[in-house]
């Protein structure tokens, strides 16, 4: 069915509604209309990295992780087994009447925000911070879920539109004043993508104000969607948003006034109860009957894009396929190309043969909750890392002694016990072991989304870069020992890793990787397989290096922006390969068109490897470039040890602008273009021992100057 005769069918199904019928309908929890056999439905679904918060499913590495991948086909994979798993759920649930939150097919997936500070506790549901990565890894997530049948698989949602990013505490009445030339090239890139590339059906709007307008009623953004994106779905309010705008944002004087300036200026759908004051909206005379029935005809075009009424394909797919062992394995894969080797001075991989005893300490060890992450459904099994390591090495003669050292962030993890009761315990399994694996990090109680996570920060964002302080304690004693240490590190977000990389042999980030995730990690340190994710955001020294929390310029942000080296930089990630682009040529294009790259990829390392090549742009002829060169292409290839593999890499043509300070792309001439394994700058030539090639373009020859 095409969207047009979706909305021909809608819009005769709204025609037949009263006015209470049709203001109903733009509940997120909208009733049935049983006169005109229409069923109950609630819009309210999640699936960041898997379905979400309504029982069992494949619970996949959290978003950050599944951008650390670097992979457009695993997202669009991902995406698709969400939608495989959420049509299973529907399909279960409605037909025994069961037409509750979290069982629907409208999925408030995927966030796009830019992660700008890496204090903020959502973080963890993005794809970074970079707009270029969040763009392509949104769009193959999206055209997963929502398929290319002539009925939709799922519906995806785009969210926050736009400028939310931090802090959570403030969210409700915060007014984000961003640029023109910082919207245009950071904060609406990915939006914009989504909507063009991937046919988005839906598109949440943040609680914030950005410049003066509450996103979820704002002029300006409806402009950008509707008339220059040509966005043909539906808008749905952040949940009780619409409420914000009398009780906080004052805008508006009550609620009768916040839902008609809603419906007014394009929020079709209400995640909260404002809306049930529309009837009386129009009976004041604030907002047309006409504006409510546009609104339920969209949102109805989705209902039977998604074949609700007439029934599709996907009427069949069983209960069985959730959780079925090719959506595990495809878990497991993703957690295991989403981890991110950040030191290694030869300790890995571990050698099984040449261990007698191995010690996994740490509070996030044996942790359930930091494999999960926020915004998680339930999994039949977990397999936690403690549980993964003695999996692989059952039956081969290693003891693995085990210890949590502490508790993730309280000083003690029995009440009567005294403060550190659990190092003298880690030291001891230290000390007996031929290796430890210490597995340190956070969870969603310590980093998430205000008022959704028990944390003991407060509101859910973080307030410096530090690991809880039980937790610097246990590493120090573990380094007392003086026993090789690899860290495993399980965070949503940049931690502080100062200490670890003076201390520690080697360190792996391990994100919040899914419920498969210690098995994938087992692999990883025993060398069944390679780390190959890159980092999808800047590992900072500390807070001090950012600017204030509240203040959304791109100044001093990311890698884009930064003034001064990482700690760890985006896109570096080493391999148990020596990987590095020995040549780089343009093959074909134009600034205006794009230019085609190839690349000749080369393993002088003993091990077989995936790695991610990388080109990064930096226009030479503009006062308005970033700072920094910023991603432009990048393509995972498989690299053979001692061999050598050819890449060819896509610079789309948005990557030869530039935006000036009215907010306006410029076309540039003159351009370097790096491309290797990592980003061009010092800090990660230093990492790797290598860096990558770089070419000059200019545009107009048509040639390549070196």
């Amino acid at each position: 069915m095409t969207r047009d005769q979706a909305e021909k069918r809608a819009r005769a199904l709204v025609a037949q509604m009263t006015l209470e019928e049709k203001v109903s309908q733009l509940r997120y929890d909208a009733p049935a209309i049983e006169r005109l056999g229409v069923s109950a439905y609630t819009w309210w679904n999640e699936a960041l990295h898997g379905a979400a918060r309504g029982g069992q499913a494949t619970v996949f590495p959290q978003a950050i992780g599944l951008a650390a991948t670097f992979d457009e086909a695993l997202l669009r994979q991902v995406g698709g087994v969400i939608a495989t798993e959420g049509r299973a759920k529907y399909n279960a649930c409605s037909a025994q009447g069961d037409r509750d939150a979290y069982k629907g097919l409208t999925f408030w997936a995927p966030n796009v925000n830019i992660f700008r500070d890496p204090r903020w506790g959502r973080g963890q549901e993005t794809y970074g911070e970079d707009p270029y990565l969040t763009a392509r890894m949104g769009v193959a997530f999206v055209r997963g879920m929502q398929g290319d049948g002539p009925v939709m698989k799922a519906a995806a949602c785009a969210k926050h539109l736009a400028a939310h990013s931090g802090p959570e505490a403030l969210r409700h009445g915060f007014d984000a004043a961003v640029s023109d030339k910082d919207l245009e090239e950071t904060y609406l890139p990915a939006f914009e993508a989504l909507v063009r590339e991937a046919g988005v059906e839906a598109v949440m709007g943040a609680y914030n104000r950005l410049n003066g307008e509450p996103c979820c009623a704002s002029p300006g953004l409806q402009k950008r969607l509707r008339e220059e994106w040509g966005f043909k779905g539906h808008f749905v309010s952040d949940c009780g948003a619409i409420e914000d705008f009398h009780v906080r944002h004052g805008v508006a004087r009550d609620a009768v006034e916040a839902a008609a300036l809603a419906v007014n200026n394009g929020c079709d759908l209400n995640c909260g109860d404002t809306y049930r004051h529309l009837a009386k909206a129009v009976e004041r005379g604030l907002v047309s009957e006409a504006a409510v029935t546009e609104a339920a005809v969209r949102l109805f075009t989705t209902r039977f894009l998604l074949g609700l009424f007439d029934g599709s394909e996907y009427d069949a797919i069983p209960y069985t396929a959730i959780e079925c062992p090719e959506h595990l394995a495809l878990a497991r894969r993703a957690a295991r190309e989403s981890a991110v080797l950040l030191k290694n001075d030869g300790l890995l991989p571990l050698d099984k043969n040449a261990l007698r005893t191995v010690a996994v300490i740490g509070p996030n060890a044996d942790s359930r909750a930091a494999l999960a992450g926020n915004y998680h459904g339930t999994a039949g099994r977990y397999v936690t890392v403690q549980e993964g390591v003695q999996d692989y090495l059952a039956g081969s003669g290693v003891r693995v002694l085990t210890a949590a050292g502490c508790h993730l962030f309280r000083d003690r993890t029995e009440p009567v016990a005294q403060a550190g009761d659990r190092l003298a315990e880690a030291v001891a399994a230290a000390r007996a072991s031929d290796a430890v694996i210490l597995c340190l990090g956070l969870d969603e109680t310590l980093e998430g989304e205000a008022g959704d996570a028990n944390n003991s920060y407060a509101s859910g964002d973080r307030p410096d870069l530090r690991l809880p302080a039980p937790q610097r304690a246990l590493m120090e004693a573990v380094a007392g020992t003086g026993k090789p240490t690899v860290l495993c590190l399980m965070t949503g977000s940049a931690v502080d890793l100062a200490y670890a990389a003076e201390h520690f042999g080697a360190i792996l980030a391990l994100w919040y990787p899914g419920a498969q995730g210690g098995a994938a990690a087992a692999e990883l340190l025993f060398g069944a397989a390679s780390p190959s994710g890159k980092l999808p955001v800047t590992f900072y020294e500390s807070a001090d290096q950012l600017p204030d929390f509240e203040d959304y310029a791109m100044k001093g942000r990311t890698y884009r922006y930064m003034e001064r080296p990482a700690q760890y930089p985006f896109g570096f990630g080493l391999t148990y390969g020596r990987v590095r682009v020995t040549a780089a040529r343009v093959l074909a294009g134009s600034a205006e068109e794009g230019l085609r790259l190839s690349a000749a990829v080369e393993n002088a390392g003993r091990a077989d490897t995936q790695d991610v090549v990388q080109a990064y742009i930096r226009c030479l002829d503009s006062p308005f470039a970033p700072p920094n060169p910023a991603l432009a292409a990048f393509r995972r290839a498989e690299v053979p040890a001692g061999g050598t593999v050819t890449v060819t890499l896509d610079v789309p043509a948005r990557a030869f602008t530039v935006v000036d300070e009215a907010g306006v792309r410029r076309r540039g001439t003159r351009f370097a273009l790096w491309v290797g394994c990592s980003q061009p700058d010092g800090r990660s030539r230093a990492l790797t021992g290598d860096g990558p090639v770089e070419l000059l373009w200019q545009d107009g020859t048509g040639e390549q100057l070196t």
